[in-house]
């Protein structure tokens, strides 16, 4: 068991930065990426579609020989991580926006938070927020749009640059000195994002605490890859140049599924 793959799937792309954080704390570990590129996004699906396709991942990684799995995706894991966990006899990991340490760490006491429909329209994402929040002033915003431009390659592009100028406005308008990454994504946008936002302005995504959460269960369950031998595949039923290009890699690095 514990030379088995971590499987990580997400809706696209956005996830891989969820990988690099595994890989840097975890290089000895086997891992299976699976980029659902052709059903992306699913931020503006309606929950019933979204489990359908987190089972359907879910099913290819275990058929891959996954031991534990990472939904790397916030709209996937708000809508669909019970019902996984429920379903199959493996450990789940779940990506929920870093509402906690940004309310923690603010002392403005105003927080952006930029996410998906998906992501910021489900309960568990409202009970995070009502938990960690009182008193503070939160700034959610719809990243309508982002995904796209992403998983299309135009991350550089003018248009995505005017979409972040619109999103970012009321944030800064409000004093805000943390912004909340709500979706894995985003991540890919940081350095454009620091360019925009105040010098003030903590940027938080859930990467590191994902990889450390994965870590402390693979610890728990003694299943930690104590062998010489490790693998890291990655597969994809969208644009392997969407990926390639995010991460700078060689196209033979990619496996294409139907």
């Amino acid at each position: 068991m514990s030379s088995k793959p971590i499987g990580i799937f997400d809706s696209g792309a956005g996830g891989l930065s969820i990988w690099k954080e595994i890989n840097k704390l975890m290089p000895h570990e086997s891992t299976i990426y699976f980029s659902d590129s052709k059903y992306s996004p699913y931020g503006r699906k309606g929950q019933e579609y979204i489990i359908e396709r987190s089972i359907k991942n879910t099913e290819f990684l275990i058929s891959e020989g996954a031991k534990v799995i990472i939904v790397a995706c916030n709209t996937a894991t708000t809508n669909a991580i019970q019902v996984l966990r429920s379903k199959y006899d493996l450990p789940f990991v779940g990506i929920e926006p870093a509402i906690k340490p940004a309310a923690l760490t603010s002392t403005t006491n105003a927080i952006g938070i930029l996410a998906t429909e998906g992501t910021l329209s489900s309960s568990l994402f409202h009970e995070t927020s009502q938990r960690y929040t009182k008193n503070k002033v939160v700034i959610e915003q719809q990243g309508d749009g982002i995904v796209e431009l992403i998983e299309s390659g135009k991350i550089k592009s003018q248009e995505m640059k005017k979409l972040l100028k619109i999103y970012l406005a009321p944030m800064i308008k409000n004093n805000i000195d943390c912004l909340v990454l709500g979706c894995t994504h985003y991540s890919f946008l940081i350095p454009i994002l620091k360019k925009y936002l105040p010098k003030r302005v903590k940027i938080i995504d859930s990467g590191y605490a994902v990889a450390k959460q994965t870590k402390k269960i693979l610890e728990n369950l003694n299943i930690i890859n104590t062998s010489d031998n490790s693998f890291k595949k990655f597969y994809t039923n969208g644009s392997i140049v969407t990926i390639t290009d995010l991460m700078g890699w060689k196209e033979s690095k990619i496996i294409k599924t139907p």
